[in-house]
C-alpha cells in the first residue's frame, strides 16, 4: 500500500484541530488495506473487520499523542499488528471453533480440470497453514512486505527493526515456508 503522506497528514491535523469528517477520510483511504493484511493475518473475515475498526478508534483516541512528524501509515500498521498479535495470544489460551474460518477465503480460480482445481486448493491452504504457524516477527514481515508491498524501510519502523533485520526476516520466513511446503511437493508428485 502507498501511503498518503500530504493526506494523511493533513487529516490527522485537522482530526486534532476537532474535524471528525477527517477521520472519515483517513478510515475511507486505509480501511481497505487494513482489513486485508488483517484477514491475511487472522484468516477471519470477523475478526480482520473488528481488528481494523479497532485502529481507527484507537487513532482517534490517540490523535493528541502522536507527534507531528509521525509516519501515519506506520503507525497504523503497527497498531494493527500488534492487535492482531494480541488477538492470536488471546485465541492461543481460548481456543474455539468458527463457523467464519472458512468464509472468505480467498477463491480458487478456475482450472481446467477438477484435478488441477483440486491440487492448486490443497497447495493454498497448506501455504495458508505454513504462513499461519510462523511466528509473529516473520509472519507479520512477510505479509506486510509480499501482500502490502511496504518498502524494507516502512516495514522496519512497523515492526521496529533495521532494514537488515527486515531483510534476514523475509529470508527466514520464506526458507521456513520452503521446508515445510517441500514436503508437500514429495506427496503431490506420488
Amino acid at each position: 500500500m502507498k501511503s498518503h503522506p500530504g493526506s494523511d497528514l493533513a487529516d490527522w491535523l485537522a482530526l486534532r484541530g476537532g474535524d471528525d469528517e477527517a477521520l472519515g477520510r483517513m478510515i475511507a483511504r486505509w480501511e481497505k488495506p487494513l482489513f486485508n493484511f488483517a484477514w491475511r493475518y487472522v484468516r477471519n473475515s470477523a475478526d480482520a473487520r473488528d481488528l481494523s475498526a479497532e485502529v481507527f478508534v484507537k487513532l482517534y483516541q490517540h490523535r493528541e499523542r502522536l507527534a507531528e512528524d509521525s509516519n501515519i501509515s506506520a503507525w497504523l500498521f503497527t497498531t494493527l499488528v500488534n492487535l492482531c498479535r494480541n488477538r492470536h495470544r488471546w485465541r492461543e489460551r481460548h481456543p474455539s471453533v468458527s463457523l467464519d474460518e472458512t468464509a472468505g477465503r480467498e477463491p480458487v480460480a478456475e482450472a481446467p480440470a477438477p484435478d488441477d482445481a483440486m491440487e492448486r486448493k490443497e497447495t493454498i491452504e497448506a501455504l495458508g497453514a505454513a504462513i499461519d504457524r510462523l511466528p509473529h516477527d516473520l509472519k507479520a514481515t512477510l505479509l506486510l512486505h509480499h501482500y502490502e508491498h511496504l518498502s524494507y524501510r516502512e516495514i522496519g519502523e512497523v515492526t521496529g527493526c533495521s532494514e537488515r533485520g527486515v531483510e534476514t526476516r523475509l529470508y527466514r520466513a520464506r526458507q521456513r515456508l520452503k521446508d515445510e511446503l517441500a514436503g508437500l511437493r514429495v506427496e503431490a508428485g506420488r
